[in-house]
């Protein structure tokens, strides 16, 4: 599935915000996840907008934008 890019960098935003927990204390890493969390909702609508528009499948277009982000092609 040919993914718009702005999908691709909002995913990847909100990919590298859950990251920032891992080295965060109790009070930084409640404050990060509401950030996470935010970021991750913002995906979310905006696949169910291009799902919409493009009368497509909203949970394969986001399987196929994680998919994108987190396990590209290796190229050869």
């Amino acid at each position: 599935m040919d993914l718009p890019d702005r999908l691709i960098e909002l995913q990847r935003a909100a990919d590298d915000e859950g990251r920032k927990l891992e080295h965060l204390d109790d009070d930084e890493r409640r404050t990060q996840r509401e950030v996470w969390f935010e970021a991750a909702a913002v995906v979310t609508a905006a696949v169910t907008e291009y799902a919409r528009e493009n009368e497509l499948n909203r949970f394969a277009v986001e399987k196929a934008l994680r998919q994108t982000v987190r396990h590209p092609p290796v190229e050869e």
